[in-house]
């Protein structure tokens, strides 16, 4: 399996520096931002002259992807597209993570989905290990050259075919912040790991919990993790670990460990406390925040910009309530983390191959940039669709990053290991943030996991 690498440290600082330029626009409303900056250069036009379809009236689809709520609602907003072009009839069927279980079971049953959404090149290499998952046909792969950095081809193929459409990106490297809480506190967006340690206090000597932690979901806690260990140890150290040529017990990850420590190890610094934060899920660690005025349960959640689907459930306004900042440097570079979702067929026909030529044009990420809460990899998509100017400037520089990021460390992983709830490393990683004080603990228990995952010891 095939990761996107960072060339080196200056150019991990060089997309940082880009998304810290960009995110000094948060003051935009985003109103404001609707009128558009006028940025149509990429030439997609959502108006249904990019991509050609075929006439599939009669033909039933169905596409599987664990997405919900608002999201999962979007996302059909894209499908209604479809089946207005073609004729053919879209069923979206909800699933389970870990998706690859799912999938199986409906395999098993004679039912696959006709296409899937899969979060982890690990699934994708699973689902062709398998023999699920078909190559894309000629129609599709010209629509994903056209449109996309070779960097994001590559990790949708395996042993050189390539199999998914990578439909969905997220930016992994930000932390929101209820903007009322920090003017109150006199906290500045920090720069450094030590200055965000420093704004953490300052909130918290206001009287406001610093962070809310989604720890029920065990994604979160790996996101924090790669974040640190990308910007501590370094991009080389990062795809080594990612591999399992290193192993877990490493001086790097207890380094790692016991920075993550420095906020997690401090009750009064995680709403809720450890056993508060492990039973808040994910949309909820993000509405806390921007719910309550200006005494949230928590002043700041990381998370990617898919965080934004979950602001949107609250009265706080993006750019103006709830701000952004690019994760902080905890070694000499900012670390920028990718994460995304590809599309892969698995029932084979014309219909099946058409949706995933659909989804890798400029006209079907248009329709979900459109919504808010989305973020494409697919570079012909207008700036000027994404809904407030945070986002434009988010969308700007992944694009402008070229091949120069790192994917999700844990999505890289086999799925037993970085991808299984109450499994593996999402588990581990909730013990520690229970025990914050145990890293070497932590450290023999992720090793162990991942050596029986991935069938080496490191």
């Amino acid at each position: 399996m095939r990761s996107n690498t960072i060339r080196t440290n200056r150019a991990v600082t060089t997309l940082a520096a880009l998304l810290a330029g960009a995110l000094a626009l948060t003051a935009c409303s985003g109103s404001d931002a609707k009128k558009g900056s006028g940025d149509t250069s990429s030439g997609a036009t959502g108006s249904g002259s990019g991509v050609t379809l075929p006439k599939l009236n009669g033909v039933n689809l169905e596409v599987a992807a664990v997405w919900t709520g608002t999201e999962q609602a979007n996302f059909k907003k894209v499908l209604a597209e479809f089946e207005k072009r073609t004729g053919a009839k879209v069923t979206f069927v909800p699933a389970q993570d870990p998706i690859i279980n799912f999938l199986g079971s409906k395999i098993a049953g004679g039912q696959p989905p006709d296409v899937a959404l899969l979060p982890q090149p690990g699934a994708i290499k699973q689902a062709v290990d398998k023999k699920w998952a078909k190559p894309l046909g000629a129609d599709a792969l010209k629509e994903l050259q056209k449109n996309y950095s070779q960097g994001w081809q590559d990790i949708g193929k395996v042993g050189g075919r390539q199999y998914g459409v990578y439909y969905k990106a997220a930016n992994k490297s930000l932390i929101w912040y209820n903007a009322k809480t920090f003017e109150n506190a006199g906290a500045k967006e920090p720069k450094t790991w030590q200055e965000l340690l420093t704004s953490a206090r300052a909130v918290y000597d206001s009287g406001v919990t610093p962070f809310s932690v989604g720890g029920a979901d065990g994604w979160t806690l790996t996101d924090w993790f790669e974040n640190v260990y990308l910007s501590q140890a370094g991009p080389e150290k990062y795809d080594q670990l990612a591999q399992h040529k290193i192993k877990w017990t490493d001086p790097s990850v207890k380094q790692a460990l016991t920075t993550l420590a420095q906020i997690w190890g401090k009750k009064d610094y995680v709403a809720g406390g450890a056993d508060g934060a492990l039973q808040t899920e994910f949309p909820a660690s993000v509405t806390q925040t921007f719910t309550g005025g200006d005494q949230p349960k928590a002043a700041m959640v990381y998370e990617g910009d898919f965080a934004q689907v979950n602001i949107g459930d609250t009265k706080a306004k993006v750019g103006t309530d709830a701000k952004v900042f690019p994760f902080p440097a905890v070694g000499t570079g900012a670390p920028v983390v990718s994460g995304g979702d590809a599309a892969v067929i698995l029932k084979d026909s014309k219909g099946a191959q058409a949706l995933a030529t659909f989804l890798a044009s400029p006209d079907a990420a248009t329709i979900q940039a459109k919504l808010g809460g989305y973020l494409s990899p697919n570079k012909n998509v207008p700036v000027s669709a994404y809904p407030n100017a945070v986002q434009q400037k988010i969308a700007k520089a992944l694009i402008a990053s070229g091949d120069d990021f790192r994917f999700d460390m844990s999505d890289q992983a086999p799925q037993a290991f970085g991808g299984t709830p109450g499994k593996g490393e999402w588990k581990d990683l909730q013990d520690f943030l229970k025990n914050p004080k145990d890293v070497a603990g932590a450290q023999a228990k992720l090793e162990k996991d991942a050596a029986a995952a991935y069938g080496n010891g490191g």
